[in-house]
Parts: C-alpha cells; structure tokens; sequence
C-alpha cells in the first residue's frame, strides 16, 4: 500500500495534541485533525479513511461510545482504530480491545513506534482487502460454474424432452408449457403458503426444468401406439402405461452415471408418479391421496391441463375454459383438492399460457 495515499483521522479533544500527531503524521498520510466525536462522524459522510486514532477520554462522547458506534455501522465497521490515551490500566486496554480496536497505544507515544505501529496495522489491512476481493472473486468463479452447469443440465434435459416431444408428433411446445404450468403452480403454493413446509425445501431451480422429463419413457413407446388416431385397445394402453417405469429407469441410468445428479430427483418423482390419482385408481402403482409425491400431484393437473386444451393423434382441442372445468370436476378423485383450489386461483394464468 502506498502511504501517502492513505487517509489518517486523528480524533482528540486536546488542541495540542491534534497539533504534535498531525506534525508527525503528515509527511507519510494524508491527515484529518478533528477535535470531537461529533464531529468525526459529519466528516465521515463524506470522506472514508483508511484508519483512526482515536482518544479515549473526550467529553460528550468518548472512545468507547465513539467506537461502538463505528462498529454499529456497516459502512464504516472496517475501518481499523488505534486509541491513543493517557490511560495505563489494563481494565481501559482490555475494554478498547474488546470493542474492536485493532491496538492500544498509551500517551506520551514515541513518534517512530507509533509511526511502525500505523504503517504494520495498515499492512494488515491491505492484506485483509485483498484477501476478501479474493474471497469474493473465488466466490463469482464458483457462481459463474455453477450457472454454467446448470445451463448445461438444462440443455440436456431440454434436448432430451424434444426428442420424446418429437415422437409424441406433440408439436404444440407441451414440455414447455407444462413447465411454465408447473412453475405457475408452486409459486402460487409459495405465495398461499400451501404445503409450505414441502415446497420451502425445494431448489426451484432444478425442479422447473426436471418436469421436462416426465414423460421420457415415451421414446421407448411405438410409433403406431403414440401416434394412434384413436382410442387405445386396453391391450395398447397397457402398453402405453410402461412409458411410466421406463422413464422412472432412464432418469436413474442417468444418475448413475454422473456426481452431479441432485437436478434428477425431483424429475424421477415426477416421471413416476403424474399419472397417480387421488382416488387411487391411477397407475402405475394405485398410489392415493398423501402417498403421491407433492411433485406428482402438481404435474398431474399441468400435465392433464395441457393434453385437454392441445391436439392430439386422438382427440381435437377443447377451450381453456371447458379444460378448467374438467380440472375442477376432478377434485377430490383425479387431483388433490387442495391443488385444485390452487388452480381455481390462477386458472387465468394458465388460459394464457394454453395461447403460446
């Protein structure tokens, strides 16, 4: 650090004392001599120094109480402090030190100690600044990988759920409106405080974009069976069922395979379990009510919303309005009604969505 760029406040009562610290001080720092604590702190409005000595016994507000002041405020809380006093007792030392001074030195002070003293401490806090900037670059690195990973993830998820979309002849973008669906759904939970105690545990970040798998299992599905301009014999839809365990089994195959698999649980959830219904009579495993994950029985409602409102091999669209009501026939047998009365409250939303 170069001395003469630091800025130096000497803070003492004693006219005198101002005058013989500022004599010794200057030629090395650029000095501020200010005779009272209330005064201190109208010029720390404006100017930051890089320390200050401090006298303890002034009146109306002294070291101490000058200090804790210091350290109160956020701004000015780094700034190193040496007291410079008369006092000698290891009680006033002690009670500096622990307020936060960084030194303790007794008048009269030798200017070439005192002087080492100032340029030591100033080192110190060179240091420290540097280490922090560094700390805070390591910790811009650390969030810049991160970001790029998860980009990364997202990517893979995203091309993943374009090849099932592609061969569901789904061109209408459901993976991504089931997304924005999904999201739309667990912020109203959030807001609401629906479920809050679950939902709070979540990383958004990777359950949103997860949703993009719920239906991988389909890539294993046939064509004549996916594509079927028709109702399915129970036979092919049996068939068409497997598409759930099948991508319950590819969701793991791909952890397995990889340390950074935290993004995949919750799609591994919700591949195994949308197509669960509150009644019980929904596949693959009868699950009912509570027993379905959250995430499940949220991917249930955006899932079926979508499939009502687009073409299909097998069906033609019905309005966004016709769909809302089949989603609230629903509640209490297909979905939860609790998500249900979630739905009723953005149920606009979605209409909008249903138009990208």
């Amino acid at each position: 650090m170069e001395n003469k760029r630091c800025k130096i406040m000497l803070v003492d009562d004693n006219m005198a004392n101002l005058t013989i610290g500022k004599s010794m001080l200057k030629e090395s720092y650029e000095v501020y001599a200010i005779p009272s604590a209330a005064k201190l702190f109208e010029i720390l409005k404006h100017v930051t120094p890089d320390m200050l000595l401090l006298d303890i016994m002034m009146p109306e507000m002294d070291g101490y109480e000058t200090l804790r002041l210091l350290k109160a405020d956020e701004r000015l809380a780094d700034i190193p402090v040496i007291f410079l006093t008369s006092k000698t007792d290891e009680t006033s030392e002690l009670e500096g030190l622990s307020l936060g001074a960084i030194d303790y030195v007794t008048k009269p002070f030798s200017a070439p100690l005192l002087l080492k003293r100032i340029e030591n401490h100033l080192l110190i806090a060179s240091q420290r600044q540097a280490l922090k900037n560094y700390n805070e670059n390591l910790q811009e690195m650390v969030r810049k990988k991160t970001a790029q990973i998860a980009e990364l993830q997202n990517a893979v998820l995203s091309t993943v759920a374009d090849m099932v979309e592609f061969r569901d002849d789904m061109t209408g973008g459901h993976i991504s409106r089931t997304q924005m669906y999904l999201e739309l759904l667990v912020n109203t939970l959030l807001e609401e405080k629906i479920y809050e105690a679950e939902v709070s545990t979540w990383d958004l970040d990777f359950l949103i974009p997860s949703a993009q798998l719920h239906d991988v299992g389909k890539i294993a599905i046939s064509d004549a069976i996916l594509n079927k301009p028709g109702k399915l014999t129970p036979e092919e839809f049996e068939e068409m069922k497997k598409h759930v365990p099948i991508g319950v089994r590819a969701v793991e195959k791909i952890a397995k395979k990889t340390a950074e698999h935290a993004f995949l649980c919750h799609a591994r959830t919700i591949a195994g379990t949308h197509h669960e219904r509150w009644d019980g009579s929904g596949y693959p495993n009868g699950l009912r009510e509570r027993e379905i994950p959250l995430e499940g029985r949220l991917m249930a409602i955006a899932d079926v919303y979508d499939a009502l409102i687009s073409v299909r091999p097998y069906k033609a669209p019905i309005s966004p309005e016709e769909a809302e009501k089949i989603i609230e026939a629903g509640r209490g047998t297909h979905f939860d009604p609790v998500l249900v009365d979630a739905f009723h409250l953005v149920k606009a939303h979605f209409a909008q969505i249903a138009k990208l």
